[in-house]
Formats: C-alpha cells, sequence, structure tokens
C-alpha cells in the first residue's frame, strides 16, 4: 500500500510504501525517528500508528496532542480503525491518503460485486427502458454540518456504467420515497462519476422548508434523507436525466464555477475528468459561506495536488471568518476572476448554483465580453427573472393570461415570466411535478386550448404541456 501526505497550508507533498513483509508498523509524526515524517507544529512528536493485522491496514491515534480525524471523523485514541482504500487521514494540517499501488487491486466494493452475482455488460434493450431502480444506501458521509453523501449500490447489482443505467458526468436522478403516507419526488445530482461504476453517490444539503409551497417544500425530502437514511436501508431512483455534462465536449479548457451545493454536478465532472482525461485543463472556483461550509473540501484539496491539469480556487463569502484562512474572500468578482482565469474567454464554462448566483455569473460574464455560446449552467427551479420565457414576434400575447385547470375548475392569472406550475403553487393548487427542470415529465398535462412557450425546445408534443418550465402566453385551458 501507499500512503500520500500534503499540507493545504505550505504546499508540502510526500509519500511512503508501506509492505506488511518489510514493515510490520508504521509511526506518523514530527519526530525524526518515525517512519512517516510529519513536520508541523500540529503533529504530535509520535501522533499515530499504521500496523498491519490479520490481513488487514490499522490506524491508530497514540493520544496526539490535537487528535486525528478519519474520513471527517474524530479518531477516538487508541482506538484501532480498519482503513480501506482511499480513506483520508486529517493529521494537524496534512491530509494523508491511503491507497492501493497496485492498479489490478480487488477493492471492497468489488468484492461486494463478485459475492452477489458476476456481472456482464446487460445487453437486453427492455433494460434501457427501466423507469425505476431500486438501490441500498452502503455508506453515510458527513461532508459539512449540513451536507451528506450517500453511498449506494443497486439492487440486484449493476455497474453504474451499464447499459442498463450508464450516466453522464453532471446529470441527476430523481428521488422516490413515501414521507407520512404521501410519494414525493426531488432531484438530486450525481455527484459521483461514471468512471468509478461500483457506487453511485449523491451529496444532500439540509435545507428549510420555503413558504410559497406548502404542499412538498423542497426541504422535505432532502431532510428526511438527513434524519431517516441509513446504511442498508433502500431507495427507489429514476434513471439518469439532464444535458448538463461535458462528457461530449472535446474542449482542452474548462473552466468550473459553483456556489454551495451547487458543486455536486461539477464534482461529478471533475472526477471523471481527473480519472480519463489528462489532457485536460481545468479551473475549478467555488464559493462557499466559510470554511466549515466548503464541501469536498479534503478531496478537492487532495486533487489539486494530485493532477497538474486541475487548478482549484475556493472564496469565502461569510462575514465571519477564520483568521487562519489565507484564501480569496468575498463574491466571485471580474477581478477575483481575471487573477485565478486570466483565460476565461478561451474556456468553456459550466456553472452551478443559486438563482441569485447564477444570474450575477451571467451579468458579470456578459459584461466582460465572453461568448456566451460557452455557458452552460444548472439549477433547478429556474427564476423567472433568470431566464425570461421566450416568445416569437408574430405571437399576440396576453399581458396576464389565464391558465384554468378544467377537471378541477380552478384558475389562476398568470404573472409576467411565470410558469403555469409557479403560478398554481402561488394560489396553492396543486399539480403533479418532480424535476421543475422540464426534464422528467412528471408535469405533463394535457392542453385542451391556448399557447405556450419555452425558453428552448424540450420537445413536448403540442396536444401537452409542460407545467414546470411552460409559460402561458395566451388564455390556456389544461386538463388537470
Amino acid at each position: 500500500m501507499k500512503i500520500t501526505a500534503f499540507n493545504y497550508i505550505t504546499g508540502n507533498f510526500q509519500e511512503k510504501s508501506i509492505v506488511p513483509e518489510n514493515l510490520s508498523k508504521c509511526l506518523i509524526g514530527r519526530n525524526p525517528n518515525c517512519d512517516f515524517i510529519l513536520n508541523s507544529p500540529e503533529v504530535s512528536r509520535v501522533h499515530g500508528i499504521i500496523i498491519y493485522q490479520q490481513k488487514q491496514y490499522h490506524y491508530i491515534d497514540l493520544a496526539s496532542t490535537d487528535g486525528s480525524r478519519i474520513n471527517n471523523q474524530t479518531a477516538t485514541i487508541n482506538q484501532s480503525f480498519p482503513l480501506q482504500q482511499g480513506d483520508v487521514i486529517r493529521i494537524g494540517d496534512f491530509f494523508v491518503l491511503f491507497e492501493s499501488e497496485d492498479a489490478n487491486s480487488i477493492t471492497d466494493s468489488e468484492d461486494f460485486f463478485k459475492q452477489k452475482t458476476v456481472i456482464v455488460p446487460n445487453q437486453n434493450p427492455q433494460d434501457t427502458r427501466r423507469t425505476e431502480f431500486t438501490v441500498t444506501c452502503t455508506k453515510v458521509i458527513e461532508e459539512t454540518h449540513d451536507v451528506k453523501t450517500f453511498s449506494f449500490v443497486a439492487e440486484p447489482p449493476i455497474l453504474f456504467n451499464d447499459t442498463s443505467f450508464n450516466y453522464k458526468p453532471g446529470q441527476f436522478v430523481m428521488v422516490d420515497l413515501e414521507i407520512d403516507g404521501k410519494p414525493c419526488k426531488r432531484a438530486y445530482s450525481i455527484s459521483s462519476s461514471p468512471s468509478r461504476p461500483y457506487n453511485l453517490e449523491l451529496t444532500v444539503k439540509r435545507v428549510s422548508a420555503p413558504s410559497f409551497q406548502p404542499d412538498l417544500p423542497p426541504g422535505l425530502v432532502s431532510n428526511w434523507l438527513h434524519d431517516n437514511l441509513r446504511v442498508g436501508n433502500q431507495i427507489k431512483i429514476s434513471p439518469p436525466m439532464g444535458d448538463f455534462t461535458c462528457l461530449d465536449n472535446e474542449h482542452q479548457k474548462l473552466l468550473f464555477i459553483s456556489a454551495g451545493s451547487g458543486i455536486t454536478p461539477l464534482m461529478s465532472m471533475s472526477r471523471w475528468l481527473c480519472d480519463t482525461r489528462a489532457d485536460v485543463d481545468i479551473i475549478f472556483i467555488y464559493s462557499a459561506r466559510s470554511q466549515e461550509d466548503i464541501i469536498f473540501q479534503q478531496e478537492l484539496e487532495l486533487m489539486a495536488l494530485k493532477y497538474s491539469n486541475f487548478h482549484l480556487a475556493i472564496t469565502l463569502t461569510g462575514n465571519e471568518l477564520d483568521s487562519t484562512w489565507s484564501g480569496y474572500t468575498g463574491r466571485l468578482n471580474e477581478t477575483m476572476l481575471l487573477g485565478i482565469a486570466p483565460d476565461f474567454k478561451e474556456r468553456i464554462v459550466y456553472s452551478c448554483g443559486s438563482e441569485g448566483f447564477l444570474e450575477n455569473l451571467q451579468t458579470m460574464l456578459s459584461q466582460l465580453k465572453f461568448p456566451m455560446d460557452n455557458y452552460n449552467q444548472e439549477s433547478f427551479g429556474l427564476s423567472p427573472t433568470l431566464k425570461p420565457a421566450l416568445t416569437s414576434p408574430n405571437q399576440s400575447s396576453a399581458e396576464n393570461p389565464v391558465v384554468a385547470f378544467k377537471k378541477s375548475s380552478q384558475e389562476v392569472v398568470c404573472d409576467a415570466g411565470e410558469t403555469i406550475l409557479e403560478a398554481a403553487q402561488r394560489e396553492a393548487i396543486r399539480l403533479p411535478h418532480a424535476c421543475q427542470m422540464g426534464v422528467c415529465g412528471q408535469c405533463k398535462l394535457r392542453k385542451v386550448s391556448g399557447e405556450v412557450s419555452y425558453e428552448k425546445d424540450f420537445g413536448c408534443e403540442d396536444d401537452f404541456v409542460l407545467t414546470c418550465v411552460a409559460r402561458a402566453v395566451t388564455d390556456v385551458v389544461i386538463e388537470g
């Protein structure tokens, strides 16, 4: 096995091979007699030890002054912790990665699948039309105080790059739950990469319930996952959806810009590119409120050190910042962007974040004369001001068109720029919906009369309307 350490403040980088036949233990600390020396005041003279026993590596914190954290969890003093490939130990200012030197080594996840079944690519074309998958939670990782990553395998087992699922980095799935006896669906970007096909990961932020959607607030499903989903539990998910992906982009220079939980699809893309495309130059800009809110911080810093084509810049936007932070501060602005990515006009931009963040980013890039044809973004539930409805010049749109729902005998007046779903929710009219992006088709209803417009072609038949992305051009009657 190999242990790799780097100091995210000084940039110190080192690695060491540990072979059970030649080394039964590996002392870690700043004492010159240690086997793996981490020279930093925050590291105890003899901080911890890696031992090999019963065909398994273990880490033990030897009553160090500042403690150790394994996969962001505090290690109990003098307690043996079994190490798996990919585990990260935080020791002072160092991140220590535990990994295999054998490219052909078998991981635990591979063992799991071999025990279950022999997996071969599924050639049955009917499987590509599956509408849902049952997945089992195998791990829950606390990324921050309000963000968790849930790792899943499929039941029955499949590889997640198999023809029956086969997702692209940046896509999302619909999580299908029943909460308090009511069916609930929510869209979540996949944070894992199809280049690592043995598990699928969803990274979810806990959110408070908004007042404008009393029937099924966006925070309902996220908070339920945080409070209830445990290792061994099963849930149902949809096939992958969405066209926010860099998979088919052959451009050699990319710029990823995200904020908050908007990091998830860009993390999937970054993992995939670092695994498969060493020729692509990536600049990754991420905005977080504070150091405690940086999602994937350890992995991002590892990627920046391990991959010469991955360049990381993090800015903190909160008012109260830790005095030890020496990175960027404040919201992303023109000066910051030019300092981080002076060649930004030569890059393809992928961005994801809140509606306000994306709106400000688009405005800034437009003012800087960035070629907006090279701009791509992802946001669930676009605001009316972010992307207004598109109407053709020969359409005679009503100033405030009325949408009538024939079956329920309800109607609503649509404000300028409002989608039909938004207008209905404002008046507490319940309509089926899920992704709020015009992708999943859950909101599709039959249109009796009237005209609607879309910001782009969603492929919806003329006799139907996707209420989550459609805006009324004239008075509209819908069966619903």
